[in-house]
């Protein structure tokens, strides 16, 4: 048994359903390693049970098992709202959504989120980055005055496979200058308080000062 298999028998359970779409994700959908998976979705689930938000920003919805699992952490009357640019998966999501117990907390939205979430009068207490990371830039500057003072972004995919060490990444390699661009601009920001976790990919929390 490797570390990793030891940390999965000693937490909670993913439970079935997400463990079904765990499953469906992979045999259907491309690049099927983007979704959370059993260690992070039931991080996620215990941050949004700490935080106890009202509601919740999701950028970057995949196959839903990250939105799912918030949902599952979310008290009664809260509300997620989860963006996804790639309309192909729609029908994919909406299935899993519609036949979770969760269905009434989740609503999904196709479409570009910078143009959407800005025409939202929505102040959030939980953001979750898990999009496009050349705008991760972007994203930040567009939650940040959307945010409840007091309230978290977590962002995923912050360490990029130890990419971020490059000192002079490949010019045409923008994800890594993406995640590069938005770490730095949050270590100096001093609206927020930081900290990266080296879960799986990285996962960044930020805590909006009051």
């Amino acid at each position: 048994m490797d570390l990793d298999e030891y940390i999965l028998h000693h937490i909670d359970a993913e439970g079935e359903y997400l463990h079904e779409l765990w499953r469906d994700t992979q045999l259907r959908l491309s690049y099927g390693q983007m979704a959370s998976g059993h260690l992070q979705g039931r991080l996620l689930k215990m941050l949004v049970q700490m935080i106890r938000p009202r509601m919740v920003l999701e950028l970057g919805t995949f196959s839903g098992y990250s939105a799912l699992s918030m949902a599952e952490g979310l008290e009664e009357g809260a509300e997620l709202h989860t963006f996804e640019i790639f309309d192909e998966q729609e029908d994919f999501i909406r299935k899993w959504f519609d036949g979770s117990k969760y269905a009434n907390k989740l609503h999904l939205h196709i479409g570009d989120a910078l143009q959407l979430v800005p025409l939202m009068d929505i102040i959030w207490d939980l953001a979750f980055i898990d999009a496009d990371k050349r705008q991760y830039v972007e994203y930040y500057q567009m939650i940040l005055p959307r945010m409840r003072k007091g309230g978290y972004i977590i962002a995923d995919n912050t360490l990029w496979y130890g990419h971020v060490l490059e000192e002079h990444p490949r010019e045409s390699d923008l994800q890594t200058q993406g995640v590069q661009a938005f770490n730095d601009l949050v270590a100096k920001d001093n609206k927020v308080e930081k900290v990266i976790l080296p879960l799986r990919d990285g996962l960044t929390l930020i805590r909006v000062k009051e």
